[in-house]
């Protein structure tokens, strides 16, 4: 197929591409940045001016991930404002561009979050169970729903609903290999705070199937089927590491140094599990999470 990323240079985004490549599609990617004369599958887009390379229209398939990271630090009334621009805007400019062409994508693929369902607790959840009610809630709430108007212009459209993605070259795992390196990892806060995870290589395969399968559309968790606890996550990369994880780090400390980024990224929790790709037959390769670490660490 002749495919067009958005959001390609960044960690699953890279992934991604790389794998799609390397299947023999062709790939387009969309780029904010600069583009390069040499490379005719990098083409520009400024959603905030509303301009998009009408060559980047011309795909039988979209995956749509762009959307600014949601851990960067504390979150004030700007940030929130940088990480809602970043994906309802966008995302409505380029749904709008593909409506109009005479002959839409086949497929429309779009990102979201378990952070969708918010702080639940221990409660397990599908892809039926309601919306939260915090702030990451709503953004995911009110990005899908521009996604899900892709299905309005007759494109099948999915919505993926990631868990947190593991691979050894970005996202948080990356980020906690140095700490737990030196001996200094632990839990975060009570540790009794639910992950929903996925490897990466899993998640790539996921979206390879739900663009490939025409019987796939709607909601879709993409998660490992064995969520665990914040407390089993960290005991397990310490395992990994040859490291004792020792050193808790306190709910206040977190919400002192992150405020309501910490509560609802670091302390809050979700059970949820891929009940949809279950039932799709898909089958994953690390569904346990300290294989998949060893996997990722010591390959």
């Amino acid at each position: 197929m002749r495919i067009l990323v958005t959001g390609a240079g960044g960690f699953f985004g890279r992934h991604l591409v790389d794998t799609l490549s390397r299947r023999r599609h062709e790939v387009l990617r969309l780029t904010r940045g600069a583009t390069d004369p040499k490379d005719p599958r990098l083409l520009r887009w400024d959603p905030a001016l509303g301009s998009l390379d009408p060559a980047a229209l011309d795909v039988d398939a979209v995956v749509h991930l762009a959307g600014e990271g949601i851990a960067q630090g504390r979150w004030n009334a700007a940030v929130k404002q940088r990480l809602r621009d970043s994906r309802v805007g966008p995302t409505r400019l380029l749904v709008a561009a593909l409506a109009a062409r005479p002959r839409p994508p086949k497929v429309f693929l779009a990102a979201s979050a378990v952070g969708y369902y918010g702080d639940r607790g221990a409660a397990d959840l599908d892809e039926s169970s309601p919306q939260g009610a915090d702030f990451l809630a709503g953004l995911c709430g009110e990005w899908e729903r521009e996604s899900l108007r892709a299905a309005e212009a007759g494109m099948r459209t999915v919505v993926a609903r990631f868990g947190l993605i593991l691979g050894p070259d970005g996202g948080v795992l990356r980020r906690l290999l140095l700490p737990f390196r030196l001996g200094l990892g632990g839990r975060l806060g009570s540790g009794r705070q639910w992950i929903s995870w996925i490897a990466v290589d899993d998640a790539v395969r996921a979206v390879e199937q739900l663009l490939g399968d025409p019987g796939h559309a709607g909601v879709y968790n993409l998660t490992s089927p064995n969520p665990v606890t914040n407390a089993q996550f960290t005991q397990s990369l310490g395992r990994t590491l040859n490291r004792p994880a020792p050193i808790p780090l306190p709910g206040f400390a977190l919400r002192l140094a992150y405020g309501e980024m910490a509560t609802a990224l670091l302390l809050a929790g979700q059970k949820a599990h891929p009940a949809r790709l279950k039932t799709a037959g898909f089958k994953w390769e690390l569904p346990y999470v300290g294989e998949a670490m060893n996997h990722i660490l010591k390959a």
